[in-house]
């Protein structure tokens, strides 16, 4: 390999990795912009369609497509804030619970819906016994991964604590691996959920300075 072929692998590599944060930032963005206006989509379509026929030739302007796409992001984002609103009032609490009770009726979708919804209010209060963001020894012993603290209990036998941990995946931390550890061999560390988030999203790169890799010795 000549001296040319050499520059130029270097500077294509590095044109890479220069780009590729952006990209990355740029398709999940995109992704979030596309889904939200999915949602809004079918009230833009309403919407076009009775302007029309209030105003004529005003339908023709609202069939741009870039027009459509960022009203339909716009009146989601509204949708998404009123109901945010609406949440922290009685009446919105109200109407919550009773939506609640009829999604607890159907079988399929209350599993789905009642565990995710338990999984983020999980996620919002610090669990007792074990902080937040641990380590485990994950796949085998000797690896570590970061791992976050849903649930403390007692072994039904011998009385001894255990922890749910659920075991984010990199780059996508939807997906994972949910692993039951006794709380003695569960590495605590001072990561809040964000920075934890930050450190799997990114692949390690972003991260404190400092981690505790070993668990710190009993106390007498």
């Amino acid at each position: 390999m000549n001296a040319r072929d050499v520059h130029f692998q270097r500077y294509f590599l590095t044109g890479l990795l220069t780009v590729f944060p952006l990209w990355l930032t740029w398709v999940v963005f995109e992704f979030v912009l596309r889904q939200l206006s999915r949602l809004g989509t079918p009230v833009v379509d309403a919407l076009s369609a009775a302007a029309g026929a209030l105003v004529p030739g005003l339908d023709n302007l609202l069939d741009a497509a870039w027009l459509r796409f960022i009203l339909a992001v716009l009146l989601t984002i509204a949708f998404l804030y009123g109901l945010g609103w609406a949440a922290n009032r009685v009446v919105g609490r109200q109407l919550l619970g009773h939506i609640d009770d009829w999604i607890s009726r159907i079988p399929l979708v209350q599993t789905i819906y009642g565990g995710t919804k338990k999984l983020l209010s999980v996620l919002q209060t610090k669990p007792s016994g074990s902080q937040r963001v641990v380590l485990i020894e994950f796949p085998q012993p000797g690896m570590k991964a970061v791992g976050l603290v849903t649930r403390v209990f007692r072994d039904s036998i011998d009385g001894r604590e255990l922890a749910a941990v659920y075991v984010p995946t990199t780059p996508n931390p939807t997906g994972g691996y949910l692993e039951l550890v006794p709380v003695d061999q569960l590495t605590p560390t001072d990561w809040t959920v964000d920075q934890a988030m930050a450190f799997i999203l990114s692949g390690g790169a972003v991260a404190p300075e400092q981690l505790s890799y070993q668990r710190p010795p009993p106390q007498p």
